[in-house]
């Protein structure tokens, strides 16, 4: 079997894809940031808050969960989501490397 393209790829770049990528919807990011808000959650409230029915809700969790931004405990019925700080703080130490190198450029680039 055929190498994939992201076998070309770290490890680490693999990871930020996936981390950037389930942030790529205005949903997602609504999620966290209602997360954020309660510091936690069950899936009926997130469905209150969005204007979104209860199955693109629920796969919209489900992506933020598999790339590691949330997680998700089941109490009785349902689950109660919270957010998961190892998956940002991957997303914040590449950004705190970025702001490092942008420190250090003094606008010598184009």
């Amino acid at each position: 079997m055929g190498a994939t393209k992201t076998d070309f790829f770290t490890d680490n770049q693999n990871e930020l894809a996936i981390l950037a990528k389930a942030l790529g919807h205005p949903a997602r990011i609504a999620i966290i940031e209602y997360l954020l808000k309660v510091n936690a959650c069950i899936c009926g409230d997130i469905v209150n808050e969005l204007p979104l029915s209860q199955p693109t809700v629920s796969q919209h969790l489900k992506e933020l969960k598999n790339a590691g931004l949330i997680k998700g405990n089941i109490e009785g019925n349902a689950i109660c989501y919270c957010i998961n700080e190892l998956g940002f703080e991957k997303i914040k130490v590449f950004f705190q490397h970025v702001e490092t190198h942008l420190e250090r450029r003094n606008n010598e680039c184009c």
